[in-house]
């Protein structure tokens, strides 16, 4: 059974922290994922919409797409 490609490409880069898109295209096809870069595309945008994901350019045609993790507010810290 596969994971929901979302699951997927959030518990990499919770492992390594940011990856560049064609890493990932390539370690997800390699886990037999059948996808293409307009669909990792697709996936990605709805992804950094969602706020779980930012995506940067490194150079022209690369992206390093990095987890974002959420910082809470303690209540009872007041200062």
């Amino acid at each position: 059974m596969k994971y929901p490609l979302k699951n997927t490409i959030h518990e990499k880069l919770s492992q390594e922290k940011n990856i560049f898109d064609t890493e990932l295209l390539k370690e997800l096809t390699e886990n037999g994922y059948e996808i293409s870069m307009t669909g990792l595309n697709n996936t990605l945008l709805h992804m950094e919409i969602a706020g779980l994901i930012t995506t940067r350019w490194v150079g022209k045609s690369k992206r390093r797409i990095e987890l974002v993790e959420k910082k809470f507010k303690d209540p009872d810290n007041r200062a």
